[in-house]
């Protein structure tokens, strides 16, 4: 195989879809987002293509206009301890929050995960923007915290949990049975953390895994969120509508990881997409067209609402254009919200046609396989990403891209038709950590 870059894809499993009325197409399962047969089938069909990992997005608040998918779904680490079982190469990542769980417990599951799966796992870091999130747990926040006290904690928790996962030294347990030997004292470390969020002694208990330590995806865009992900991530889930967007968040969280003392090639950027695969350009039309025509103007209202703290919509006309807010939302999906805001006022839309835009958006991915190979190829070869993460609210698009886009990237040297390693961190061609208390730990695995 050829020594030239590849590109990096993960799938998202979304359970009856990501989109407010998927679940009403008629080849959804109605329970497939708690569904353990189609999460296998899903896992097993991107490992069966070489995707990289599958991922399992999360969040902790829901009312009665949340997706479908969010109000009764799988919780993750669950999930994919279940998945580790049934796969033996796909990566295995998730979603946990750092605003509403304690890095001891998180750094453990992880770790376990990563144990399970012989090196797979991910975590994919989020604040949990929703403000009301905060009235399902009682510890001692009395109030959701604001955007930059957020990623402060955020940046304090994977301080923690990468300290714990340093516990041990990669050979610290001999388990010599005939000399009694289970473990080198020398080689177990008390992490001692006191900061202005968590107080944390250590060890933890469990070792380092095959591939050191889970790999950090991290999903704000925020400028907070930027700083976070090029101080601390692996790997970054964006999104973007256009490729010049993508190229200047491509280049600048690569920038600030430079000033951050790190190589730039070690994080990768992973816009998520979702391509829509017709053997003609009206085939691919009519595919998106079934989706987006299941969306009631009503749906859509509710679904915008969520981005700006569950805001109600259905007050203003809808043919006006789109509402002044203010800084409704900068405590939210800030990056999203300034994102929706901006475009609206650029581009002098209704609320109607925002609404529908942001329930059923049309990417630039829509098309015969040839046409969305060759788009992921351009951004891939313009530097707006190092690779993708693919989501469907149907489970024949993800299908339909495996069997006639996938090919069509392996011919172009694009993308692996083998994997490389046995660890998630070895596929993506990122180094082995080092552990902070040791000198000379092996760099690559």
């Amino acid at each position: 195989m050829s020594n030239k870059k590849q590109l990096k894809l993960g799938t998202i499993i979304h359970g009856v879809g990501g989109n407010i009325a998927a679940w009403r197409h008629p080849e959804v399962l109605t329970d497939a987002s708690v569904n353990f047969d189609f999460y296998k089938e899903q896992a097993q069909k991107s490992e069966k293509a070489k995707f990289d990992f599958i991922f399992i997005a999360d969040g902790l608040h829901i009312n009665d206009k949340s997706l479908p998918h969010f109000l009764n779904r799988f919780e993750p680490l669950t999930i994919l301890s279940a998945l580790a079982a049934v796969t033996s190469h796909i990566g295995l990542a998730g979603t946990v929050s750092t605003s509403y769980s304690e890095p001891f417990n998180i750094a453990r599951q992880f770790s376990s995960v990563d144990h399970i799966s012989k090196g797979r796992a991910g975590w994919n870091v989020v604040t949990s923007p929703l403000e009301k999130t905060s009235l399902n747990f009682s510890k001692t926040i009395e109030e959701h915290p604001d955007h930059a006290k957020r990623y402060r904690i955020a940046a304090e928790y994977l301080e923690v949990a990468k300290g714990l996962w340093d516990s041990w030294g990669d050979d610290a347990f001999i388990r010599d049975k005939d000399s009694g030997v289970f473990f080198d004292p020398e080689k177990l470390h008390q992490l001692n953390h006191k900061g202005e969020f968590f107080s944390v002694q250590g060890p933890l208990n469990i070792g380092r895994s095959k591939q050191g330590r889970p790999i950090i995806f991290q999903a704000g865009s925020s400028e907070a969120g930027k700083d976070l992900a090029a101080r601390e991530a692996d790997a970054v889930f964006t999104g973007h509508p256009t490729l010049e967007e993508a190229k200047k968040f491509y280049h600048d969280v690569k920038n600030r990881a430079a000033a951050f003392g790190r190589n730039p090639d070690e994080i990768l950027i992973l816009p998520g997409i979702e391509p829509i695969v017709g053997r003609t350009e009206e085939e691919a039309e009519q595919k998106y067209q079934e989706i987006a025509n299941l969306v009631s103007i009503e749906q859509a209202l509710n679904y915008l609402g969520r981005f700006f703290e569950h805001h109600d919509f259905s007050q203003y006309p809808l043919d006006e254009p789109f509402p002044e807010l203010g800084d409704l939302g900068s405590n939210s999906f800030k990056s999203g919200t300034d994102r929706i805001k901006q475009e609206a006022r650029e581009q002098k839309l209704t609320l109607r046609q925002v609404a529908l835009q942001s329930a059923t958006p049309r990417t630039p991915f829509i098309g015969t396989p040839e046409k969305v190979a060759d788009r992921i190829q351009e951004w891939f070869d313009s530097k707006g990403a190092d690779g993708f993460i693919i989501h469907f609210n149907v489970p024949s698009h993800l299908s339909s891209f495996i069997d006639h886009v996938v090919p069509i990237l392996q011919e172009r040297n694009l993308f692996r038709k083998e994997y490389e390693a046995e660890t998630l961190r070895g596929n993506l061609g990122l180094p082995y950590p080092e552990n902070r208390y040791v000198k000379n730990t092996i760099k690559t695995r």
